[in-house]
C-alpha cells in the first residue's frame, strides 16, 4: 500500500466517523445466544467440565494402572530371559508412570481452577461495573455543566 493511499483511507475514515470512541463487539444480529459478548461462567458448564475431569481421572487411573502392571511384567520377563528389549520396556514403563502422574495431577487441579475462575470473573464483573458507573457519573457532570 502506498503512503498516499494510506493517507486517503485515513481521511475517508475520519470523514465517516468523526471523532468518537467505538468499542468493538460481536454484532447482535449475527447469531450467538443473545448475551452480546458477555462472558458467562455458569455453574452448569463448570459442573460439566469438572465431571469430565473427574471421569478422566478415574478412568485413566484404572486403565493406565493396567498398562503399567502389564508392561512392567513383560519387561521383567524379557530381562529375565536376557533380552535387551526388557530394559528398554522397563524404561518406557517408568516414563509412562511419570507422564500418568502428570496427567492425573492436571485433572485434579481442574476443579480448583474452575472455582478460582468463577470467583475471578465475579470480581472482574464487579470491578468493571464500578468503573463504568464512574464514567457514567463523570459524563453526567459534563452534561450538567454544558446545560444538556
Amino acid at each position: 500500500m502506498a503512503w498516499a493511499e494510506w493517507e486517503e483511507l485515513k481521511t475517508s475514515a475520519a470523514e465517516q466517523h468523526g471523532t468518537r470512541m467505538q468499542l468493538n463487539q460481536y454484532p447482535a444480529d449475527q447469531g450467538g445466544d443473545g448475551t452480546q459478548g458477555d462472558l458467562v461462567a455458569s455453574q452448569k458448564d463448570l459442573v460439566a467440565v469438572g465431571k469430565a475431569a473427574h471421569d478422566l481421572f478415574d478412568d485413566f487411573t484404572t486403565y493406565s494402572g493396567h498398562a503399567r502392571v502389564a508392561s512392567s511384567a513383560a519387561a521383567g520377563g524379557l530381562k529375565g530371559e536376557g533380552f535387551a528389549l526388557g530394559a528398554a520396556l522397563e524404561y518406557v514403563t517408568e516414563r509412562w508412570s511419570e507422564q500418568t502422574k502428570t496427567l492425573l495431577d492436571a485433572c485434579a487441579h481442574i476443579s480448583n481452577h474452575l472455582r478460582f475462575t468463577k470467583n475471578q470473573h465475579a470480581a472482574d464483573d464487579s470491578y468493571i461495573a464500578g468503573v463504568v458507573s464512574s464514567i457514567a457519573t463523570l459524563d453526567e457532570g459534563f452534561d450538567d455543566r454544558n446545560g444538556h
